[in-house]
């Protein structure tokens, strides 16, 4: 059974910094695009993060540019979001997703497998 599972999310304060994990399971997820989504309360899932095929390129939504950072541990299955100097508007459930080629996509409609999401909640 392929999964995705996240961890990691929690009650921060504005300014803090947290770091998501999503361990796959089932299949690798070294030789495809993964990505992190978002999605708060009455708004659309957006795209946080991508990261191609073996770590070759990476994309940013403008909002977290020079303060999140995507990157995996092919090893052990396992993507990361390192997000610094968290604001309020960041408050939102956090998805990992993979695709079935190696481009990033950002589109959620082109990631097939999903984990269940993890909280962020940011205080101000």
């Amino acid at each position: 059974q392929v999964q995705l599972v996240e961890s990691g999310g929690r009650l921060v304060q504005a300014g803090d910094s947290l770091r998501l994990s999503c361990a796959g399971s089932g299949r690798t997820f070294s030789n495809v695009a993964m990505g992190w989504f978002r999605q708060a309360p009455g708004k659309e899932r957006e795209i946080v993060a991508g990261i191609s095929y073996g770590v070759a390129k990476t994309h940013y939504a403008d909002s977290v540019k020079g303060r999140f950072t995507i990157s995996r541990d092919m090893s052990n299955n396992t993507l990361y979001l390192q997000m610094n100097s968290l604001a309020t508007e960041d408050t939102a459930v956090y998805f990992c997703a993979a695709r079935r080629t190696y481009g990033i996509s950002t589109d959620s409609h082109d990631y097939f497998h999903w984990g269940q999401g993890t909280q962020v909640t940011v205080s101000s």
